[in-house]
């Protein structure tokens, strides 16, 4: 049973239908429940295909005929993809064309009367490649031979490996084998002819194709002028040997006949007669299993075109009712049997690949008009027809078809479109996606060189859909005003009837803005928005007009009120031509505000009366302290419960208002999108809540808890008066503070969204300021909304703000540093950002302390920030420093030691460095011992430049080698000074063949150097004290400054220092 849609839609269906909600596709029913909604769905679906195909029960059982002699008489194996049991298939269109068992049976008996068809294979010779060169010239001049052998012959020696010779020749009667062309001189022919072949049975039948070489009768001095190579010459010794003019044989294929699909195309070895040249080369073929002299009636009596777009509307049809989603949701995919029905029947009357578009697009074209699928399936045969379109392939009464389809559709798609709101509802899962498809589906339409050839007269489709949009706004919204038409006519009625109706109309024109217009601007280059304003404006302003002929200055108040909700959506209505494009002229609603002249007092007296009540009621905040003074309850036990109730109320009143005003403060936030607004109400809302705290603290005083106690002194305990109005007191002061800390959270989540954008702005690659310049748009914010802010909270709060702000801050910062090694620019904004934020918030003792600000976040992020902001040479530097930090913490000679002294001369600015000894190397030779040598060096490079490294003479075979040996470097003492400035000393096993290995390395601080700071020269040597350093090995492990210096690609002095200390590392004996 189908149940009744809403008044409204079956008033607008049956006012603009043919055929009731049939027409609307069944779209009525999204008003139904969900139960009643699948059935009726169902049952339109049902009606809708009696209608639809149009077939007679005669012209059924014709096609039903034609489909069970193509599943009888199917050839070949079956495809993957496709159903290969006949009875399968015969139970599926049983079920498809609605037959019953009794006229299943008579038809299959006819069929079975019927003559069988004429079987054919055609055979296409698409072309060969790599065959074999039978000429002298290493070429052939090849063609083929082709037929069908009814039965397979088998070799006359079963362990024979001879194959036969000839073999179309010799199988074939000469009437029956076909011949291609000669094609002269290559080894990769192509031929491309088509061969219509008969046989009687697939079972035993085979198709056999030889390829030869054509010889013709050539003088031995023409065959010498083509010789090439020596392989031409042997050609001609066995060419000498052969009969004249014999044909030379190139390979062969045979495929049984029941190994081939309905229609096969793929490339075929070659196979030799013997195996002197086994690899002959391969030939491209291509087979259809067709019939020729079907004996059904379609076939006698109607073109095999429209036979098989009959079938497919028949099944397409039947699919689409079957379809568990319903039609709208049915994206055009087949059911396997369904595909093998057509596949069958195509390949079996030989239709074409157009032919088949073609009639594809007949069927699925006429059934989108009674079922309307999804209408993306057309896309498929649009695009078909398109690419493969040649007029002349069609007849006069073909393109008459086709071209009525064009226009069948194409004002059957304008109609969808003009009712569209009925047609798509966004209450209907994927409205838009049928839309937007079905725009698509006309414009490609129109654009198709079918269409502009066959349809004469090449409609406009822009003005086509935007004549049809308007007519069907104006249809919505009568039909509008007609539902929302009030039962009892008078002008409150009217004007709640308006205000409601204009309510529909700017919803409407928000979803058109919203959701519709960009399909029609993608499609149509149509701006729907502005078609749809200009015509509901103008019916507006029409009716609005009407009905406020009436109105006049003795207006009820309900009659007032009524009108000022109708000006408010009026209002909302013209504010919404801002979305239009230019355009000249005013608007019909332009000076709509001069309708409501008569109603204006009455707004104003209403505006009046309400205030005052307003502020009537604000005053009278003492009432609960003014009864109970007025009171005076003389019994003490009842006179604490009155008090007992009476704070009660008032803890209520208390935490009403905080959440009233909380709410109100969130409504106006939302509407503004500036954070600034934001911040500033809610600032308003923590000064209410603390006046309330004080307010309520103030209680005891103003009821005169003291007197109470008193009086209940012998009454009632002084501990349960503690517990129950102090108790009371304090939860509810302890509620208000803690709405405060949610407030002062609000507060920050607003400003956190600034600092965010601004850091991100600071940050952006595009971004080519300078870091001082571009942190100042962040620290103009922080300075604008911190400095109102501390003015309008009181210190505690603001402290709290700060804190979770600066909490934040660090959060959006190191987020923005990446977990990558970021850019050195990108660094120094960020490091200056975090530098200039702790001064801010730290605000010369007047914001947050400094051991708030440095918390473990900070202090990570501002050590990764100055390194990744660092030169090179700084990065350097700060390496070295730190070898030296390690070099002083180092006691242990795990890898031995070595001992120098050093000395500076200030007048000749010479330091002077003696190597001792080295003590307990390593070994790193075979033999157990080494052969060590120190090379001593001024690190870091960059600011050493001119001085070369030196070397200390090679021991051999020495664990505890004495060297005893002096160098002298010329520096300036003020280089000795430097961050990181070091004597390297390494020590070497020396190897003959390959690298020297690594015994250690040690570093010693320039600036602890004898006789640096001194005014003059020491000249008693023996004054300067021995050092021993330990000598150390690198850290595999990897090193932050090596990362960051080794991510500079750009920078040869970085990537030459990482590549050192690599290669260093690689020799350490440290473990990982």
């Amino acid at each position: 049973m189908l149940l009744s849609p809403e008044p409204e839609l079956e008033t607008y269906c049956s006012a603009h239908c043919t055929q009731s909600c049939l027409c609307c596709h069944g779209h009525c029913c999204v008003l139904l429940p969900a139960p009643g909604r699948r059935t009726a769905d169902r049952w339109i679906l049902e009606q809708k295909m009696d209608l639809s195909h149009r077939f007679s029960k005669q012209e059924l059982a014709v096609l039903y005929e034609e489909v069970l002699y193509t599943i009888r008489h199917r050839l070949g194996k079956p495809q993957p993809q496709h159903i290969a049991d006949s009875q399968e298939l015969c139970a599926y269109v049983q079920k498809a064309f609605g037959m019953d068992a009794e006229e299943h049976r008579t038809i299959m008996q006819q069929v079975q009367e019927l003559e069988s068809p004429i079987f054919c294979l055609k055979a296409t010779v698409k072309e060969a490649k790599g065959i074999l060169g039978k000429d002298v010239s290493g070429y052939s001049d090849p063609y083929c031979l082709l037929g069908i052998e009814s039965k397979s012959q088998e070799p006359a020696h079963p362990n024979s490996k001879r194959r036969l010779k000839a073999v179309v020749k010799d199988l074939i009667p000469e009437d029956q084998i076909h011949r291609t062309q000669i094609i002269s001189q290559t080894l990769n022919p192509v031929w491309d002819e088509t061969f219509i072949l008969e046989f009687e049975d697939m079972e035993t039948a085979s198709f056999y194709l030889d390829m030869w070489d054509s010889d013709t009768v050539e003088s031995v001095r023409h065959k010498l002028g083509e010789l090439t190579d020596l392989h031409g010459l042997k050609r001609i010794f066995k060419d000498a040997r052969k009969d004249k003019g014999q044909d030379d044989f190139l390979g062969n294929v045979v495929i049984r006949l029941k190994d081939l699909h309905c229609w096969d195309d793929r490339w075929y070895q070659l196979e030799p007669r013997t195996e002197t040249y086994p690899n002959r080369g391969q030939c491209h073929l291509q087979f259809l299993l067709t019939h020729k002299k079907r004996a059904t009636t379609c076939s006698r009596t109607q073109p095999s075109y429209t036979v098989h777009r009959h079938l497919l509307q028949q099944l397409v049809s039947h699919e689409i009712l079957q379809h568990q989603a319903g039609s709208t949701a049915w994206d055009g995919e087949l059911s396997p049997h369904a595909s093998t029905v057509l596949y069958l029947h195509a390949t079996q009357k030989d239709l074409s690949d157009f032919h088949q578009v073609m009639a594809q697009w007949l069927a699925y074209s006429k059934l989108y008009q009674s079922l309307e699928f999804n209408s993306s399936c057309l896309l498929h045969q649009i695009t078909g027809i398109e690419y493969q379109w040649v007029q002349e392939r069609l007849r006069p009464e073909q393109k008459a078809e086709l071209a009525e389809s064009f226009q069948s559709l194409l004002t059957y798609g304008v109609s969808l479109i003009r009712r569209y709101r009925i047609i798509f509802p966004l209450s209907v899962a994927r409205s838009t996606e049928r839309l937007q498809s079905l725009l698509r589906v006309l414009v490609q339409m129109c654009k198709m060189k079918a269409f502009r050839e066959l349809c004469t007269l090449s409609p406009d489709l822009p003005k086509m859909v935007s004549e049809a949009l308007k007519s069907g706004t104006t249809e919505w919204f009568h039909m509008k005003k007609l539902h929302l038409q009030p039962m009892v006519k008078s002008m409150e009625e009217n004007g709640k009837a308006l205000a409601k109706l204009l309510l529909e109309v700017i919803g409407d024109l928000q979803q058109c803005h919203r959701i519709w217009n960009n399909f029609f601007i993608s499609t149509l280059k149509l701006n729907l928005f502005s078609i749809t304003y200009l015509e509901l404006e103008s019916l507006v302003a029409e009716h609005v007009q009407e009905q406020l002929r009436e109105v006049d200055a003795g207006m009820s108040k309900p009659t007032a009120e009524s009108l000022f909700q109708l000006y408010l959506n009026l209002q909302e209505l013209y504010k919404m031509k801002d979305f239009l494009p230019k355009r000249d002229g005013p608007l019909a609603l332009s000076d709509f505000h001069q309708w409501f002249k008569e109603a204006v007092p009455q707004w104003l007296q209403k505006a009046y009366s309400i205030a005052l009540e307003r502020a009537q009621r604000a005053v009278q905040m003492d009432q609960i302290v003014k009864t109970w003074q007025q009171l005076n309850w003389p019994d003490p036990e009842e006179a604490f419960m009155i008090m007992v109730k009476l704070v009660e109320d008032m803890c209520k009143i208390a935490l009403m208002y905080c959440r009233l005003i909380k709410e109100r403060a969130e409504a106006l936030s939302l509407s503004k999108q500036n954070e600034g607004e934001a911040a500033n109400r809610l600032c308003i809302v923590v000064n209410n809540i603390k006046q309330l705290r004080l307010l309520i603290l103030k209680l005891p005083l103003q009821l005169d808890w003291a007197q109470l106690e008193r009086r209940m002194g012998a009454v009632i305990d002084q501990q349960q008066i503690q517990h129950t109005l102090h108790h009371q007191l304090d939860s509810t002061v302890c509620c208000l503070d803690h709405e405060v800390q949610d407030v002062v959270q609000a507060l920050a989540t607003k400003l956190e969204a600034g600092i965010a954008r601004h850091i991100q702005e600071l940050s952006a690659p595009s971004n080519a300021q300078e870091p001082e310049d571009s942190i100042l748009p962040l620290m103009k914010f922080l300075e604008s909304e911190l400095q109102y802010l501390n003015e309008h909270l009181v210190q505690e709060n603001f402290k709290s703000l700060l804190a979770l702000l600066w909490h934040h801050t660090l959060a959006v910062l190191t987020a923005a540093a990446g977990p990558q090694v970021p850019s050195v620019q990108h660094c120094r904004k960020l490091h200056c950002a975090l530098k200039s934020l702790e001064l801010c918030f730290h605000a010369e003792g007047c914001g947050l302390p400094l051991d708030t600000l440095h918390s473990t976040a900070f202090l990570s992020l501002e050590s990764r920030l100055a390194l990744c902001s660092s030169t090179s040479r700084k990065l350097i530097q700060k390496y070295f420093s730190n070898r030296i930090q390690e070099q002083l913490g180092i006691s242990s000679e795990k890898y031995g030691a070595v001992t120098i002294k050093a000395l500076y001369r200030p007048s000749e600015q010479k330091l002077r460095v003696e190597v001792l000894n080295a003590a307990n190397l390593i070994p790193l030779d075979s033999n157990g011992s080494s052969d060590p040598f120190v090379q001593l060096t001024l690190e870091p490079r960059h600011e050493f430049p001119e001085v070369v490294a030196r070397s200390t003479q090679c021991k051999r075979n020495e664990l505890h080698p004495l060297f005893d040996e002096a160098f002298e470097f010329l520096i300036p003492s003020e280089k000795c000074h430097q961050d990181g400035a070091c004597l390297l000393l390494t020590v070497f096993d020396y190897d003959t063949l390959g690298a020297n290995d690594l015994e250690g390395e040690a570093f010693f601080p320039l600036c602890h150097v004898p006789g640096l700071d001194a005014d003059e020269d020491q000249a008693d040597k023996g004054w300067v004290p021995q050092t021993r350093l330990p000598l150390t090995h690198p850290k595999p492990g990897g090193d932050e400054i090596l990362q960051l210096l080794e991510c500079r690609k750009g920078d040869k002095e970085a990537q030459a220092f990482v590549k050192l200390r690599k290669q260093r590392a690689k020799q350490s004996k440290e473990a990982a």
